[in-house]
């Protein structure tokens, strides 16, 4: 499918490449549902991440990073496209499609020559006009968009989510469909479901899929970009036995099936970087790690879903902290020092950046991310840019110091002169000092308050603009 913005860009006429040197190749990988404290890098006593350690200790750790939202398929979105998942109609989970008049990231690259590929988990879209594993409301011709339709060349992924270990196992189907044995409900290739079923950890089915890929394109001297979406630890939860049984014997059942999990992706992560090394194209790739948004469970943990969100407020489907800040990392030897960055960014940052790397302009429209490499360098201290979120009736804004939080799902009543009067509620934290969002401070910061209900007002305007399809004509 040729997408709309394409004669704008071949306008550009870009350099050949004998001229070409803004080339690095970029992979982003994500984890589902990896909670901030997911891992050894940031803190948690008992799950065991080597390689993600080391990865952390190498390059740089954001430890104020924001998914694009509190669930996983607009997250997802914004990391392609640089923009909230409101403006692209994907507002939450299984609803709607990437558009095709969004701009990704597979195909801006391509002007340059860049072949990309999508490993694991895609939600952007069904991969049938005729079949969805959510069954008929997801209105799979209505909503079909595959990964090769927003511009990548090679494929190997699910619609949604699918167990950790043995996903073909009815057992451990995650729709009725792949209770029944349905092989659409599981992993396709290039446009058609896999003819047999596979067996093992998914996250090394992967990347299986996604290192051979890499190594074709080195081989060919053609920059790439990759993305690699693991499944987990999102739910159904089926632990890894060799990690169950090497590290974490003597834990309650569902925290062995859930951290051995993530140790089963951290071994995964480890086998992208040696990978990358032996082929000596390490110097030449950004590699990036984060989670798609904070732990499942509410209030707390349950089940096999036993993930943390630290010290934050908040897990998965909420706009607190603890819903939307997850484990960030980016390593790139030689030109990233090590150092942890405490500066707000946030998934959609990643498509204004690696056009800025790449030296490829932006398409006039709205965008929520911005060039985040100079705080990556440690040359800008502050982001100076607020970041909107939005979920549901709920709004929040965050800015290098401040967050408002517009609880509207949640209405207080307050008496007037004509009885009870709903009030949406205004929330306001200093997370320098407050990060665990404990203290309201809305009535005594009225200035602050003001500054960011504009700017709030603003972005939820600007969004509606674009759902309207405003950025399209």
């Amino acid at each position: 499918m040729i997408r709309l913005f394409l004669p704008f860009l071949l306008l550009l006429s870009p350099p050949s490449f004998a001229e070409e040197t803004n080339t690095p190749n970029f992979i982003l990988c994500m984890a589902d549902d990896l909670g901030w404290g997911d891992s050894g890098f940031n803190g948690h006593p008992k799950i065991i991440t080597p390689h993600l350690d080391e990865m952390a200790g190498a390059g740089v750790r954001l430890t104020r990073f924001y998914a694009g939202a509190p669930v996983c398929s607009p997250t997802r979105g914004s990391c392609l496209t640089g923009r909230n998942p409101f403006r692209y109609g994907i507002p939450t989970a299984n609803t709607g499609h990437l558009r095709e008049e969004e701009i990704s990231l597979p195909e801006l690259l391509s002007m340059k020559g860049y072949t990309s590929g999508l490993f694991g988990k895609w939600h952007l879209g069904t991969l049938s006009p005729d079949f969805s594993g959510k069954g008929a409301g997801r209105k799979a011709g209505r909503n079909f968009m595959t990964p090769r339709m927003a511009g990548f060349s090679e494929w190997f992924a699910s619609e949604f989510s699918i167990a950790t270990y043995n996903p073909y196992d009815p057992e451990n189907g995650h729709c009725a469909a792949a209770r029944e044995g349905d092989m659409r409900a599981l992993f396709w290739h290039n446009g058609k479901p896999l003819a047999e079923p596979l067996k093992g950890c998914t996250s090394e089915m992967v990347m299986d899929r996604a290192l051979p890929f890499i190594s074709r394109a080195t081989e060919q001297k053609t920059p790439f970009f990759v993305a690699i979406w693991f499944h987990a630890p999102h739910l159904p939860v089926v632990g890894h036995p060799e990690y169950m049984k090497a590290h974490y014997q003597g834990l309650p059942d569902n925290q062995q099936q859930y951290f051995s999990c993530i140790t089963a992706l951290d071994a995964q992560m480890g086998r992208l970087r040696a990978h990358l090394r032996k082929l000596g194209i390490e110097s030449n790739t950004m590699l990036c790690f984060s989670s798609d948004n904070g732990p499942e469970g509410n209030p707390g943990p349950r089940g096999n879903a036993q993930g943390t969100a630290g010290e934050f407020r908040g897990r998965k489907r909420s706009l607190y902290e603890g819903g939307l800040r997850v484990p960030a990392l980016v390593e790139w030897p030689g030109t990233l020092q090590p150092r942890d960055v405490k500066v707000p960014c946030v998934s959609s940052d990643y498509f204004p950046t690696i056009s800025a790397i790449a030296a490829l302009p932006l398409a006039k429209r709205p965008y929520d991310g911005i060039n985040i490499l100079p705080i990556l360098k440690g040359k800008k201290s502050q982001r100076n840019h607020s970041i909107g979120f939005r979920f549901g009736k709920d709004r929040t804004l965050v800015d290098d110091r401040y967050k408002l939080v517009h609880n509207a799902g949640g209405l207080s009543r307050r008496r007037s002169d004509n009885g009870t009067t709903p009030v949406r509620e205004f929330e306001l934290y200093d997370l320098d000092a407050d990060p665990s969002e404990t203290q309201n401070i809305a009535t005594s910061s009225p200035a602050v308050m003001a500054r960011m209900k504009g700017e709030l007002i603003a972005f939820i305007k600007s969004c509606t603009a674009s759902a309207e399809g405003a950025d399209y004509r």
